[in-house]
């Protein structure tokens, strides 16, 4: 089975048009190399896997290899020559009435900051980041949904044959992440320690970020676990999501909470294997907030993204500014959420021009004056 990418080809065609490169960045296996070879054919001259000896060899010397190229040049995991964004910085910067400007679609699998050690593309180079599929891609209906929330939105573990399989390949690409992705880009942390972070870290999914309690129990400073959130964050597995503050007479949480990116790991992490486990598993809701906001962010493309929360009590699950206008979203996994004081809080507290709650349902309704629920499926409306 293949799943088209369509909305997200057409981002990439889209920023070409402007930019002389394009970075795509996001974790290994989630399609990258699929999508980019729908703009350069992996036979062409132009096309550059670091992973395949023969195309490092063809890099030897970048500067003579990439010089005389023309048209769309795809660079593909390009973390495993850190020196090569120097080379294309002086490429790029080459007057075009002299030489025909080639372009440049460059693949990584971890943050621009983390695989360009040196030497910076900032302001010539725009990122896009690309995750696993999500509900555009794989559909909407009640079945494609589950699976996509079980088994996350990698596209080896979401297309597997079986749940089984799925999450073989799940556990397989973890320890793989841990053992040598990591070390290729210079994070160099024992496999098995970060492996008991990583775990430690599924029982945070949704919640207020603590290093003290990992800390002692791996029996490392908090520096060196923050240290370790880091790594992971920086290679696209958690989301920290940091809280806004608000200009109030109030104390504010000014911890970042923490998600698993994608919830076929946080439920490879729990043993959860099957469907029918995970919706009566006591952390379901939290499993499901997770999963709906990242298909949230990965949707409305915020400008900025925050969750907000004070100690007296009150919260807000995501905040989103976008286009002048604060978004606020709680997600609630009940047949029909209603209207709570912390709603009514955040509401007047943050000015929100709008309150959605996003549900699993199937009905939108209104709860109040600029509060509406709404199903997840909405949001491609």
């Amino acid at each position: 089975m293949f799943i088209e990418r369509t909305r997200l080809f057409q981002q990439i065609h889209a920023l070409l048009q402007s930019f002389r490169a394009v970075e795509l960045v996001g974790p290994r296996q989630v399609g990258k190399t699929t999508i980019a070879r729908q703009f350069v054919d992996t036979d062409s001259a132009n096309y550059f896997d670091l992973e395949d000896p023969v195309s490092r060899q063809r890099l030897s010397n970048p500067m003579t290899a990439l010089a005389a190229l023309q048209g769309l040049v795809v660079i593909d995991e390009i973390q495993h020559l850190p020196q090569l964004p120097e080379i294309l910085r002086v490429l790029m910067d080459r007057p075009t009435h002299i030489h025909q400007p080639g372009q440049f679609l460059l693949l990584g699998s971890a943050a621009p900051r983390v695989m360009h050690k040196s030497e910076s593309l900032l302001g010539r180079a725009v990122t896009l980041e690309i995750g696993g599929f999500d509900i555009s891609e794989t559909g909407v209906n009640s079945q494609d949904m589950h699976q996509l929330w079980l088994r996350g939105g990698f596209p080896a573990s979401y297309l597997a044959n079986d749940d089984r399989v799925s999450l073989q390949w799940r556990h397989a690409a973890m320890q793989r992440h841990v053992s040598g992705d990591l070390a290729l880009l210079g994070i160099n942390v024992p496999s098995p320690m970060m492996m008991r972070f990583w775990q430690m870290l599924a029982h945070y999914h949704g919640q207020t970020w603590n290093a003290a309690e990992p800390a002692r129990a791996l029996g490392v400073s908090e520096s060196t676990v923050r240290r370790y959130l880091d790594h992971l964050t920086q290679t696209f597995m958690i989301r920290q999501l940091q809280p806004w503050h608000e200009n109030l007479a109030k104390r504010q949480v000014k911890a970042p909470k923490i998600y698993f990116r994608d919830t076929g790991l946080l439920h490879a992490m729990l043993d959860v294997r099957q469907l029918a486990q995970l919706l009566s598993h006591p952390l379901s809701g939290t499993s499901w907030e997770g999963f709906a906001l990242e298909q949230v962010l990965r949707i409305a493309q915020p400008d900025q993204a925050y969750f907000w929360a004070t100690h007296q009590g009150a919260e807000l699950d995501l905040l989103m500014f976008k286009d002048q206008q604060r978004i606020g979203v709680e997600f609630k996994r009940s047949d029909a959420p209603s209207l709570t004081t912390s709603m009514r809080v955040a509401l007047s507290d943050l000015q929100l021009n709008k309150l959605y709650v996003v549900y699993p349902g199937s009905h939108r309704y209104a709860l109040a004056t600029n509060v509406e629920v709404v199903p997840l499926t909405a949001l491609l409306r």
